[in-house]
């Protein structure tokens, strides 16, 4: 804070700092227009899939080291730029910020640009999105898919989930909650059998959930007895599905373990086949021997000499070193963290050893770019060294260095105007109709 600042009342200081606010906003659209316009090169010209990023979002996210959802604000603007050339330019002149182009292409109307360019001068980004909502949509020609998604939210103490599912499915959770619960209720009651304390509370019409018995028993009256579990809730019957599922999953197929596939191998040429199947490219032969629990048999001149060593089966206690280890998938930029794969650093087939110095977690993706040739990976599980096609090694940073260029020279931006908007006198964008087909 400068003492030229101080010495200024309250609302000149704020003058002041809004001045300096419009003036670097103003050019931080112009650089972010820039970045638009450099992401939609990479993905126009197809250039970026030598980089081995899984699209152009994680791209952008690894590169400017921002966060995964700011990289898809400037991919979605930069997928429709040539479709809102108004809405660009004016950003590029610091006038429109890049929430604000990014919120109209994602789902404005095609030929909107000039409409939605006058209202995003003096409107919110909220006030964008509203607009853009009231815009009519075409009737789809079928009723779409419903929608499924789970959503987590962790909080301080507990995690809550969100569950979206169409009413079929929703109606087999719901019968599969309403068995385990009365598994449980079953099993309570057999538990507590001849409590006269319970049985009174339940026939005098308290109900098991207000089961509390805490002052018979010497205890504070006014929370659930020690002595007494609670009755089960909705909430134990999802544990018991969830559990339940999770032992008859581990029974079949342990963590960490794939369907077990049969693979042939010539051992002079390496040629590989599936059993009872076809040939193997070298890629696919090295993908399946790395990932997949594999019964190989040897063969020369198409007679089998014997059985191959033991294939890597990595167990429980060593998936989760691994994964305490390297938490994420370890090709820089990436960050997936969700079905990894366990990889041999040096290949199984080529004498590698299943040991957590020879292991690195992958995701499929980049999984199976490493073994059709996209990546390589080398090196030390301590200094690891990840190259593109290229060989040019991938590092984790981010492209960001101190500037070697004068800032844009662009006018101040003022920003929308902040006022509440009226939308009973709000004409939305009507699109056109297609241009009928002549016969």
């Amino acid at each position: 804070m400068s003492s030229a600042t101080t010495s200024l009342s309250s609302k000149e200081r704020l003058d002041v700092l809004f001045s300096e606010m419009e003036e670097l906003a103003g050019q931080r659209n112009a650089i972010d227009s820039r970045l638009v316009e450099i992401a939609a090169e990479i993905e126009g010209d197809g250039i970026w899939g030598a980089t081995g990023c899984r699209s152009v979002p994680a791209l952008v996210a690894w590169k400017l080291g921002i966060s995964p959802h700011n990289a898809e604000t400037i991919v979605t603007a930069a997928r429709r730029l040539e479709e809102f050339p108004r809405c660009a330019a004016m950003m590029r002149e610091g006038q429109l910020s890049l929430d604000q182009v990014a919120v109209i292409a994602e789902r404005a109307g095609t030929g909107s640009d000039e409409h939605y360019a006058q209202l995003a001068s003096v409107a919110t980004v909220t006030q964008l999105r509203m607009a853009i909502k009231l815009e009519p949509r075409p009737k789809p020609d079928r009723k779409p898919e419903p929608e499924r998604s789970v959503r987590k939210t962790v909080g301080e103490t507990h995690t809550t989930y969100r569950i979206t599912l169409p009413k079929v499915e929703a109606a087999k959770l719901d019968a599969a909650l309403d068995s385990h619960r009365d598994a449980l209720v079953a099993a309570w009651k057999r538990d507590h059998d001849g409590d006269t304390d319970i049985e009174s509370d339940i026939n005098a019409g308290g109900g098991y959930g207000e089961v509390y018995g805490g002052a018979r028993h010497g205890e504070n009256s006014d929370g659930p007895s020690v002595q007494v579990p609670p009755f089960p809730t909705t909430t134990d019957a999802l544990m018991s599905v969830v559990e339940a599922g999770w032992d008859t999953d581990v029974a079949r197929r342990p963590h960490g373990q794939h369907t077990t596939v049969i693979v042939h191998l010539d051992v002079e040429n390496r040629n590989a086949a599936l059993h009872l199947g076809s040939f193997l490219s070298e890629e696919d032969r090295r993908y399946l021997m790395c990932e997949a629990d594999c019964e190989i048999w040897l063969e020369r001149h198409g007679q089998v000499i014997g059985s191959g060593r033991a294939t890597r089966q990595i167990s429980r206690r060593l998936r989760r070193a691994l994964e305490h280890r390297d938490r994420c998938c370890v090709v820089p930029g990436c960050g997936a963290t969700r079905g990894l794969h366990a990889h041999h650093i040096r290949h199984w087939e080529d004498g590698g050893a299943t040991e957590l110095d020879n292991l690195v977690l992958l995701c499929p993706f980049h999984h199976r770019l490493h073994h059709s040739g996209g990546i390589t990976i080398t090196g030390p599980v301590g200094n690891l060294v990840v190259t593109d096609a290229g060989g040019k090694p991938l590092n984790p940073g981010s492209l960001a260095r101190p500037p070697t260029q004068p800032r844009p020279s662009v006018k101040p931006c003022r920003g929308p105007l902040g006022e509440r908007a009226e939308w009973w006198w709000y004409t939305p964008f009507e699109p056109q109709p297609p241009p009928e087909i002549p016969n």
